[in-house]
């Protein structure tokens, strides 16, 4: 089945649907979620199997991320798979050990070191697949500082290494 760049956001809106009445029917082992077809469409937008399953189990248990924050989600990442390395998948992956501590701040902003770290690795692929972002710590702050965890992503890819810039955008939309 060749995939749609045209319809790929459809596909996953069904995707997402299917794996949310899996798991809202108590089938929580996402390895069984997914055809061969499904494993390649993830693969085509830049998400690892276990990263969508994320997204739809804090769905189910937190009520968030909505299912539109998902696409946006994705739709940054396939992006920056498709613009920036140009289809081909990083062949690194960083652990949860070698992020910044939870608690390391800059400028007072607490959390916000790790979040850039992980946005970074979001972009390219590279988390762990015990990596999450949007997870509750980053809710937590993208809500406190009023950012949506898609524009979060496009704001860090615009920056690109200039932490400083990041910093700025992050207080400016905290004063919107």
């Amino acid at each position: 089945m060749a995939l749609s760049n045209y319809t790929w956001s459809s596909r996953f809106t069904a995707l997402f649907a299917a794996c949310s009445a899996r798991f809202e029917r108590g089938d929580t082992d996402f390895r069984g979620y997914y055809s061969p077809d499904d494993l390649a469409f993830l693969r085509s937008i830049g998400c690892k199997p276990r990263e969508f399953f994320d997204f739809v189990e804090d769905r189910g248990n937190y009520g968030d991320p909505s299912l539109e924050a998902a696409l946006l989600i994705a739709a940054a990442r396939r992006d920056y798979l498709l613009v920036m390395q140009q289809g081909q998948w990083s062949n690194r992956e960083t652990t949860p050990d070698q992020l910044p501590p939870k608690a390391e701040a800059v400028e007072g902003m607490a959390w916000l070191p790790r979040l850039l770290a992980k946005a970074r690795l979001k972009l390219k692929g590279e988390m762990d697949p015990e990596i999450m972002y949007g997870c509750g710590g980053d809710r937590q702050f993208f809500a406190k500082y009023d950012i949506h965890p898609a524009d979060f992503l496009r704001a860090v890819w615009a920056a690109g290494d200039d932490d400083a810039r990041i910093i700025a955008w992050v207080k400016k939309q905290a004063e919107a």
